[in-house]
């Protein structure tokens, strides 16, 4: 079931999307503050004319983390394409009415991007995209009409990534680990770009 989401929020949204020209909407928050489930509610609330297109289709893949020694570290900000990451954002700010934009998206069963996953129609009216890092990059944050930062109690967030590393294969020891060396540094990191939204999502509030 989608989450429900209260009316000033989806009045923001309706109010973006006047004129009628593609709007890119940003959700922005640490690991495990809930933007997919936010992203995937708004897309639920404006069905036909949203298409949401993660942050996480950039990650670089299992073999060049590797490559580069990053693969410990995978979730921090130099283990994306950013770079990549604003070039389909500006594309798709450009999209031809003729021209359907294929995007990747992050598949957690096998911890890889999927090549051409997402299909963007020329129709689509709101592209809503999610991430850590959308704030932090001046590239990407530049290309947003409008940015909101995704915020939820801690203790519940990390509770959540804790289920999340456990569903996808690591023992509660390893998740622990990986929370605290990883994800929690990601996530300071992420909260200092707070200050940077337009807007502050408090769950409690939705």
């Amino acid at each position: 079931m989608a989450a429900a989401l209260a009316p000033n929020y989806l009045a923001r949204v309706r109010e973006l999307l006047r004129g009628g020209e593609r709007r890119i909407l940003g959700l922005a928050g640490p690991p495990g503050s809930g933007k997919s489930t936010l992203a995937n509610a708004l897309h639920d609330a404006f069905p036909g004319i949203s298409q949401v297109v993660p942050m996480d289709g950039f990650h670089l893949a299992n073999t060049q983390l590797q490559r580069l020694g990053r693969a410990g570290r995978k979730g921090a900000p130099d283990t994306f394409d950013a770079a990549g990451y604003a070039a389909l954002l500006r594309r798709l700010r450009a999209q031809r009415a003729d021209e359907i934009v294929y995007a990747p998206e992050f598949r957690r069963e096998i911890e890889e991007p999927i090549a051409g996953a997402i299909a963007v129609l020329p129709d689509t009216r709101l592209v809503i995209t999610e991430g850590n890092y959308l704030l932090l990059w001046k590239d990407v944050a530049a290309l947003l009409d409008d940015a909101w930062y995704v915020e939820v109690d801690d203790t519940l967030r990390t509770g959540r990534l804790a289920q999340r590393h456990q569903q996808f294969g690591r023992d509660p020891q390893e998740a622990a680990a990986w929370i605290a060396a990883t994800d929690e540094p990601n996530a300071r990191l992420v909260a200092g770009t707070r200050a940077e939204a337009k807007l502050v999502f408090r769950w409690d509030e939705a």
